[in-house]
């Protein structure tokens, strides 16, 4: 604690974030741990279902980011206090599976964390996800907030990608892969390890195992194909055979390309899509941008074989990215989020019925990123005073 204090009258802004953060604003841990707690329980016995205006409610009338059938609202809790979050309201969509399944999948620390559904009489699907502090990759680079060199930039896409691996695991298709859909939650420009993305939105494809149309499709995001981004084969038959491990493959090679021209919009010097779509089912592909050595470019290019089967699986396309980034320079956000993480497996392993535990695979003893399975970790060591917390990492430095 004397470590932060320090820290605040010295820089007088969070050493997470980076936003304005006074002493007044610090809560003893106990207090922090009680108000986990008591979120987690009360989110448990409503079965990750909110209703809205009593639970939750808009806290403005604008989206702050919207597109065809998706909008996203700031959001604030009614009856009790909670994590900053936002709405994701997706018109002429419902959910597939129960609201601890989608709860499950961002327990991932590389994945939005979800933290539940919203009961509406809006026809429309609505998920409380947490508020990503930066905004999207994107908008950052577009707009030169945000200018990475490759090692920081390989940092990136191997937190992407192992979300992706993840996800893979569970057959689920991404199927709009892009920078738009990475939210970034701590970047820094030089130092690799303080950075922080999450992936978002996956599922929203006529292909999608997540969700299903329902009513008119024409309002509806999920029937959208991303032309700039989707593979050839989408382009070609948008059949449900065609979304695939591979196709997403091809569209991570599109966000890293993107990524690299600093939000370049792909093929942005032609306007007429039909001409975009002519270019990539012959197989044309993007020139190399500046920031992107010969080793990179080599990966990037194999991500858009006109044949899936023979791009690199994700496993192996991590494999690619990690001989060009050792493992001694990876990120340490695995294990700072490994507490968040926990918290979310505590809340599953207590419910008497998830729609993923009746699986042969579980999320929650899932090895991709759970080095001890059979455990869970009860504390952590904070970063900033070397103090053993009791696994409130993601809320003690963010309150």
């Amino acid at each position: 604690r004397d470590a932060i204090i320090a820290w605040l009258q010295k820089a007088g802004t969070s050493p997470i974030a980076g936003d304005p953060m006074t002493i007044d604003s610090l809560r003893p841990n106990h207090v922090v741990k009680q108000l986990v707690d008591e979120f987690k329980s009360s989110s448990l016995q409503k079965h990750f279902l909110f209703k809205f205006g009593i639970d939750i409610r808009k806290a403005g009338r604008r989206p702050i980011f919207q597109t065809q059938g998706k909008y996203i609202y700031r959001a604030e809790w009614i009856s009790k206090p909670g994590p900053d979050v936002v709405l994701l309201k997706i018109e002429g969509a419902k959910a597939n599976r129960e609201a601890a399944y989608y709860v499950q999948l961002g327990s991932h620390p590389h994945i939005v964390h979800t933290y539940g559904m919203v009961e509406n009489d809006f026809n429309a699907l609505m998920l409380v996800q947490e508020y990503a502090t930066e905004g999207d990759l994107a908008h950052l680079l577009k707009e030169n907030e945000f200018q990475p060199p490759q090692l920081v930039l390989l940092e990136i896409f191997l937190q992407i990608i192992d979300a992706m691996v993840y996800l893979a695991n569970y057959g689920i298709v991404h199927g709009d892969l892009a920078c738009r859909n990475v939210l970034v939650f701590r970047l820094h420009n030089s130092n690799p390890q303080e950075n922080l993305v999450k992936l978002t939105d996956f599922g929203l494809t006529r292909a999608s195992t997540l969700y299903s149309v329902v009513g008119s499709t024409a309002s509806t995001t999920l029937v959208v194909v991303p032309l700039r981004y989707a593979a050839p084969e989408i382009l070609l038959s948008a059949g449900l055979s065609n979304y695939s491990e591979k196709s997403d493959v091809y569209s991570m090679g599109i966000l890293m390309w993107e990524a690299c021209s600093q939000g370049q919009l792909p093929y942005g010097s032609i306007d007429d899509d039909n001409e975009v779509r002519r270019l990539k089912i012959k197989g044309e592909i993007l020139s190399q941008p500046e920031n992107c050595d010969e080793k990179l470019w080599n990966i990037i290019v194999q991500c858009w074989h006109q044949q899936p089967d023979i791009r690199p699986t994700f496993k192996m396309l991590k494999e690619s990215l990690l001989e060009l980034h050792p493992r001694s320079i990876i990120s340490s956000n695995s294990i700072k989020n490994k507490s968040a993480e926990n918290e979310t497996e505590t809340i599953i392993q207590n419910t008497t019925e998830s729609p993923v535990q009746s699986s042969t695979d579980t999320i929650v003893d899932d090895p991709l990123f759970n080095e001890n399975p059979s455990t869970t970790t009860t504390t952590i060591t904070c970063s900033f005073c070397n103090s053993h917390l009791p696994g409130l990492g993601k809320y003690i430095h963010d309150q």
